[in-house]
């Protein structure tokens, strides 16, 4: 087995490298930008989500942590609560535009997690096994469910496909960790690899609907501050990594210098006109005996800075997905089990509010793994 170490203080080497740009973050892993070697795997203190305990941590509440070892049934339950409510909260603006949605899939959602929290509190591993294998089967009717929802909701254009989207990764998570716990470790990195390519091309179509017919909107001077160029260049570096941002700025080139002159023209009602509802719909904004075009352009210009962060956290959140494969991959290597990864922690001494990330690093030069493979494989892009 590989030496590793374990911290809750970053590493020097790490600090730098990420400080120089050398290293990068991607979702629960960190990796050198050219070679895309990972060279440490970040766990988070659930207590402490969201701290900002190293940089490029993105500080927005996420339904996924860094880290897989930690994601366990309990924490997708609450998870799955959050998203209830969430969408129980959107129904009086769904009922303004003649929706209906159906919350009795996440009872049976919750029932799936139930049994697979049963399952492995059991002593005998024949029932264990058993218990397990019907929870897997409940969260393969969960996935098709909101597979099915997704693509509803994408078609619509809706403002609550995200929320169905992160439903469908956690019915992912929850069935791949039936799989972890059963040390079945390639079946559950199979299924993670099958997951992401469904979640994948769904939240890149999701982020290319909430773009709107001129993402230059999103580069408004009232944004200064709010949104730039740079994040927006990584969001199209998600969607095509080959794009830098002079690259972006092409794109944009036109509609930059047409933006601002179309502003209540003709032109620039024609932007209003072909807004997704996922950003603002026509029953949500009142207008007058000549309509409401130009309300809805105020209520969309108002809504947009926030939209923005929705497209981050689902590209963050995707990461997230992603790396779980890196880890499970590298438990393989490693030649330890599930159940020891989770084990690790560091023996030094520190206090309770320090313990934000736990870093789990190979020892240099003695080990590094080779992410690029994992990239022809199609684990990770």
């Amino acid at each position: 087995m590989q030496t590793l170490t374990t911290t809750f203080l970053i590493p020097d080497h790490l600090s730098a490298g990420l400080a120089s740009g050398i290293y990068e973050r991607v979702g629960g892993v960190i990796r050198e930008v050219g070679s895309k070697h990972v060279v440490s795997w970040l766990r988070e203190d659930l207590a402490l989500v969201g701290s900002r305990a190293m940089p490029q941590v993105t500080s927005a509440a996420n339904m996924l942590t860094l880290g897989v070892s930690v994601i366990g049934f309990a924490v997708i339950i609450q998870r799955l609560n959050e998203l209830e409510k969430r969408l129980q909260d959107v129904t009086e603006l769904l009922n303004k535009v003649d929706r209906k949605i159906d919350l009795g899939f996440y009872a049976k959602f919750r029932a799936a997690l139930n049994l697979a929290t049963n399952a492995f509190t059991m002593h005998k591993p024949e029932n264990r096994r058993s218990s397990a294998l019907s929870a897997i089967k409940l969260f393969l009717e969960v996935e098709h469910i909101y597979i099915d929802a997704v693509d509803q909701e994408l078609k619509q254009q809706s403002q609550i496909a995200d929320e169905y989207l992160l439903t469908l990764s956690l019915a992912y998570i929850a069935e791949a960790r039936c799989y972890l716990e059963l040390e079945e470790g390639d079946t559950a990195l199979r299924r993670f690899q099958e997951g992401a390519e469904q979640i994948r091309d769904r939240v890149a179509r999701y982020i290319e609907i909430l773009l709107t017919s001129n993402p230059a909107a999103y580069l408004d001077p009232q944004f200064k501050g709010q949104t730039d160029l740079r994040r927006l260049t990584r969001i199209y570096q998600w969607l095509d990594s080959s794009l830098d941002e002079s690259a972006v700025f092409e794109l944009l080139r036109d509609h930059l210098f047409s933006w601002k002159k179309d502003q209540g023209t003709e032109l620039g009602y024609k932007w209003v006109q072909e807004l997704p509802p996922a950003i603002v719909a026509t029953s949500e904004v009142q207008g007058s005996i000549f309509g409401n075009r130009e309300e809805m352009r105020q209520e969309a210009m108002k809504r947009l800075p926030k939209v923005f962060e929705v497209m981050e956290l689902m590209i963050e959140t995707n990461y997230r997905f992603e790396s779980y494969q890196t880890e499970i991959k590298a438990i393989s290597q490693l030649g330890i089990s599930f159940h020891d990864w989770m084990e690790l922690a560091p023996s030094e001494e520190i206090a309770p509010e320090a313990k934000k990330l736990m870093y789990i690093t190979p020892l240099e030069n003695q080990w590094r793994y080779e992410l690029e493979s994992l990239t022809q494989l199609n684990l990770i892009r």
